[in-house]
């Protein structure tokens, strides 16, 4: 999210809104997107947003392009799908563009869009999205910390799994079902995480960085033989040298016995193995339990997400 005042007089500012975009559309916002991240340190639209962009129209996704004279300045998409929680938003304006009242004019129709009931995420948590924040009338809800630690010292013992657990790799195909399961139950508290669906698996699965190989899954015997119980899958960004917890769960039930800590080391000592020189993860602040878990385990706040919201 980023903030700007002063519209630019004399020219055609406009919003259009599509459910879909057009190849030419698509490629026209990840290089506005590209310019953004290399200005601002960071990405403006999460990965989640990324795949959304380019996966073709998906029910509740709408995106909302900002143009000056035809020349396309700002981007937003707003996604409409969790029946509980507000729409959830994020927007970028064009580093070149900022300044003109072109965050202000996207966040006005993403409030019109949503009935002025909105979640919008600030990535970095710069003072120019808390300004854009204050002025739309949002107030702070959620705090997502990045957190990473140096893997090039790292001295984890080997990891002790709870009796009758065993560790493989995902075999695409063959899981899908049963991860998808175990991902919404153990995230059933996490609006984004847990509504995975297997379209949103399979555009996981057709992006370069997937590995199967870093896709770790622990199972015990159940009634019905072997069950998926927890998992960690790392994720590589190759071109930043990180390894990431990308996501780490375990289900209901299965919980408080030491196997997410297991799962975690796992992990750590794979990506420690491609020759990585960093790790990181997302954790929410308000986690308490897990915040204290990464830090005793090495890992400090790298950067912050703000996400803010309407009072109604």
């Amino acid at each position: 999210m980023t903030s700007d005042d002063t519209a630019l007089p004399g020219r055609n500012r406009a919003i259009a809104t599509h459910s879909a975009l057009a190849p030419g559309q698509i490629e026209a916002v990840l290089a506005l997107l590209a310019e953004a991240a290399r200005n601002d340190g960071q990405q403006a639209v999460s990965e989640q947003g990324r795949l959304q962009l380019r996966g073709g129209e998906r029910e509740g996704v709408s995106h909302l392009l900002l143009t000056v004279d035809d020349e396309l300045v700002g981007y937003a998409q707003l996604e409409d799908t969790d029946p509980v929680e507000a729409p959830a938003a994020e927007l970028v304006v064009h580093p070149a563009h900022r300044g003109h009242g072109h965050g202000r004019a996207l966040g006005t129709a993403l409030l019109a869009a949503s009935g002025k009931r909105l979640r919008v995420w600030a990535h970095g948590g710069h003072s120019a999205a808390r300004h854009l924040a204050q002025v739309l009338g949002l107030t702070l809800f959620r705090e997502l910390r990045q957190m990473r630690r140096s893997l090039a010292d790292l001295e984890l013992p080997e990891p002790g799994l709870p009796q009758d657990v065993t560790i493989r790799t995902f075999v695409p195909g063959q899981d899908d079902a049963a991860w998808l399961a175990v991902n919404a139950a153990a995230f059933a508290h996490h609006p984004e995480q847990g509504s995975l669906t297997q379209r949103d698996l399979d555009d996981r699965k057709a992006e370069p960085w997937f590995d199967p190989a870093g896709f770790f899954l622990a199972e015990r015997e159940g009634a019905d033989g072997r069950e998926l119980i927890g998992f960690h899958w790392t994720k590589v960004h190759a071109e930043d040298g990180l390894g990431e917890v990308y996501v780490l769960g375990v289900r209901p039930g299965a919980q408080g016995g030491g196997l997410g800590k297991a799962l975690t080391a796992v992990g750590l000592r794979h990506l420690a193995g491609q020759g990585l020189p960093t790790a990181m993860l997302y954790v929410d602040a308000d986690n308490k339990a897990a915040v204290s878990v990464y830090e005793r385990m090495g890992f400090e706040t790298y950067e912050t997400d703000l996400m803010y919201r309407t009072e109604t």
